[in-house]
């Protein structure tokens, strides 16, 4: 078992299944006894329904970026004003007991939509999210994975450098590949300390090949093979980790990949 509290992030293009590595990662760990927080950052959130949630059980969850009075009492502005003076630093160190959703040893938390994220102004509720994923990677003694949108605009420098391993899902296919090229430069840039490969919906060895070709030089972890059962769960609400056990073990064995990787890199 691990030493240490893992804390990875998750990207690539949209659609190329970084949800469904999210929650099979997250469940892996969370087997193992370890606690686990396992963090929707994408605004078009859908990590909750990849856990096998209900409508119901997701229509109850509170997205952080809707915490309102809690945006407001923390940081002093009430969340859509601009300006003025808020604090920087709010207490977020509560959040993930009082308003995460529990899911087999797993913590979920969804952020949601910050209407200025993109932008990356200082509005009281973009300053309440930074803070709170600075924290969970930074400061909180759990494996942390986030689930993100195509991008890494919302990491700070100090919240990068936190993370022990970004990992770009890659499909085949062009503009799938140029994302993952475009993602580890920024990545680079902000300090992140590794950034590794995962290559999912794999029909056949040529196209596995056409992605190691065209990442050479970076860390491929491991494969996902392609499979309908996959997708089929997308459109049911089904999880992964229950409807494709040949999926999972392909998950392990990147997970494996990834721990060995990290021994000795780790600073926790």
């Amino acid at each position: 078992m691990l030493q240490f509290f893992m804390k990875i992030a998750i990207t690539g293009k949209g659609g190329v299944g970084k949800t469904t590595l999210s929650s099979i990662l997250s469940h892996l760990y969370a087997h193992e006894g370890m606690k686990v927080i396992s963090v929707d950052a994408d605004p078009d959130a859908n990590l909750a329904q990849a856990f096998g949630l209900s409508g119901r059980e997701i229509a109850e969850i509170r997205p952080i970026s809707e915490l309102t009075d809690v945006i407001a009492e923390r940081t002093g502005a009430r969340p859509g004003s601009m300006g003025g003076v808020f604090k920087l630093n709010p207490r977020v160190d509560d959040i993930p007991e009082e308003f995460g959703k529990r899911i087999d040893g797993i913590t979920l938390l969804v952020m949601g939509k910050s209407k200025e994220a993109a932008s990356g102004c200082y509005c009281p509720e973009n300053v309440f999210l930074r803070r709170l994923l600075s924290h969970l990677v930074v400061e909180r003694d759990e494996v942390v994975i986030v689930d993100m949108e195509a991008g890494i605009e919302h990491l700070t420098r100090g919240t990068a450098q936190g993370v022990d391993a970004f990992i770009v899902v890659v499909e085949p296919g062009q503009r799938s590949v140029q994302t993952a090229h475009q993602v580890s430069e920024m990545a680079a840039g902000l300090g992140v300390k590794k950034v590794y490969l995962v290559a999912n919906k794999i029909h056949r060895q040529e196209e596995l090949d056409f992605i190691k070709q065209a990442t050479e030089g970076m860390e491929l972890l491991g494969s996902i093979t392609f499979r309908p059962e996959i997708m089929e769960a997308d459109i049911t609400g089904r999880p992964p980790y229950v409807v494709s056990p040949e999926t999972v073990e392909e998950v392990k064995k990147i997970k494996k990949s990834l721990d060995a990787s990290q021994k000795g890199l780790c600073r926790r």
